[in-house]
């Protein structure tokens, strides 16, 4: 169901070209030692919880997408080969709401990789049905929230707690 199936390429802002691929398996090294490489505040803000490295098991979603209700890119710099971004979606069970979530290593923010991978997991999700697209995002996090307002989503209350915020973007 995913448009990107196969390799694809996107410019950013800055003519950065991503070569992105959905991620699988054999990607777990690479993606451990892309974390590695991504800012200890920012892999917070990703996993919600600190610490130095993250586990099989929080990468597990990354590495075994359904490619239905689940998809996720790996995006590696194609001048370099080296991989920049990790990025998911994650849709409910009826294809209504999608959750989206996007890292950067540390050395690329500020080059438009954000911006590129979150108009790409935004067709994914309207190639998929999707009415709606969410970021759950720590209110700390104000790049990621400013990025996505700039994109058009919204800002709403998380229930249950007050550190979080829930920005969504509706298709239809």
């Amino acid at each position: 169901m995913s448009t990107a199936t196969a390799a694809t390429e996107l410019t950013t802002r800055t003519g950065m070209v991503l070569a992105v691929r959905p991620a699988g398996a054999a990607d777990e090294p690479a993606l451990t030692a892309f974390f590695d490489r991504v800012s200890d505040e920012d892999r917070r803000f990703r996993f919600f919880t600190a610490a130095a490295h993250v586990s099989h098991d929080q990468l597990d979603p990354l590495l075994h997408a359904d490619h239905r209700a689940s998809e996720s890119f790996l995006a590696f710099d194609k001048a370099s080969g080296e991989l920049v971004a990790s990025a998911l979606l994650a849709c409910d069970k009826a294809l209504d709401t999608a959750e989206v979530a996007v890292s950067i290593a540390s050395d690329r923010k500020g080059q438009g990789v954000g911006w590129a991978l979150l108009d790409l997991l935004g067709r994914e999700a309207q190639a998929r049905g999707v009415r709606r697209v969410i970021a759950i995002e720590d209110r700390a996090n104000h790049a990621a929230i400013e990025l996505e307002r700039e994109k058009g989503f919204t800002p709403e209350a998380f229930d249950g707690d007050p550190t979080l915020v829930v920005l969504s973007k509706t298709f239809r």
